[in-house]
């Protein structure tokens, strides 16, 4: 019983070694604790400092790198175009007006844009409308007429046997010479003038939707066959997806064709439109009204080929995108 409470020096002497060794190894790690806490906390001010610094000379280079190339190319085109234009005023001696008369005369155009004085003198506000009017007639048909078409030649191998020669003879006719006809059909100008973008508008889409569908992977349409789809599930679910990125674009370069089409078609009809302003500036040698409208043609139809680049962006596949 006394053996089992009282220890005998030795003992003692060699727990108290023990002990020490032990307390020593305990000790050991315990000042490298907040070295480690600094080297993998992201957070503390040292490292917040030496991460933030070289970022701050990337961000600058990528500021210096869109502004040189976003913003400085534009302005020197543009500064290009006015300079070579004041050389052309200086060298014709006046017959073309120079770019601060036609600045002047657009500010007092675009004064009062809309303004009504009879059928035959209206603002350009109103001339712009009735064209983009036609525009959108003519092209709403022909998208409701093409892109369906465009569905069956690509699905079907037989119709486009049967379409490609006939698309490939009345594609390359120039869109005025559909003017006639449609003066003779329809017995006035203003159809006429939409029956000319139908008939221009209609072959972008028709083509473009049928190379989409004949370039959807055969992997798609096996899984369909497999899963024995019916043909509207084939073609909403499985064709209508793929397609869309062809489908906007002929749906962009109709656009752009039709809005070309009606600056020459309203030219010879007349009416009301941005041609006939156009071509009646020119019977009275305003030459400043027509330039004012070539440039006013241009940035409609930038506005509405933005306008379609950014919905096709919208709704197309990263893929394809690339």
């Amino acid at each position: 019983m006394v053996s089992a409470v009282f220890h005998s020096p030795l003992e003692a002497a060699s727990a108290a070694r023990g002990s020490d060794k032990s307390k020593t190894r305990d000790a050991g790690p315990a000042p490298s604790a907040p070295a480690h806490k600094n080297m993998t906390n992201p957070t503390t001010p040292s490292s917040a400092t030496q991460a933030a610094a070289p970022a701050m000379p990337a961000r600058a280079s990528w500021d210096a790198s869109v502004l040189w190339l976003a913003v400085l190319p534009p302005l020197l085109g543009l500064g290009l175009l006015l300079l070579t234009w004041e050389l052309v005023f200086m060298a014709t001696g006046g017959s073309i007006p120079s770019p601060r008369d036609t600045f002047a005369q657009a500010v007092q155009i675009f004064s009062d844009p809309f303004y009504s004085k009879g059928p035959n003198d209206q603002g350009v506000g109103w001339n712009v409308l009735s064209s983009l009017k036609r525009v959108a007639m003519g092209f709403g048909m022909a998208a409701v007429v093409g892109i369906p078409v465009g569905f069956m030649i690509g699905r079907f191998n037989f119709l486009s046997r049967m379409f490609n020669p006939l698309i490939s003879l009345l594609r390359p006719v120039s869109p005025l010479a559909w003017l006639p006809i449609g003066l003779l059909v329809f017995k006035g100008a203003n159809p006429a003038a939409i029956w000319t973008i139908f008939i221009c508008s209609i072959w972008p889409m028709v083509i473009n939707t049928a190379v989409g569908v004949q370039r959807v992977p055969q992997d798609y349409m096996n899984v369909a066959r497999v899963l024995n789809l019916s043909e509207w599930k084939i073609v909403t679910k499985i064709l209508f997806p793929a397609v869309l990125p062809y489908m906007l674009t002929g749906v962009r370069l109709a656009v752009g064709t039709a809005w070309l089409v009606i600056v020459a078609a309203e030219m010879l009809t007349g009416g009301v439109g941005i041609g006939f302003w156009v071509w009646d500036e020119w019977n009275n040698l305003n030459v400043r009204n027509i330039i004012i409208a070539i440039f006013v043609i241009g940035i409609v139809g930038l506005v509405l080929e933005l306008a379609l680049i950014k919905l096709a962006t919208a709704f197309t596949f990263e893929e394809v995108k690339n």
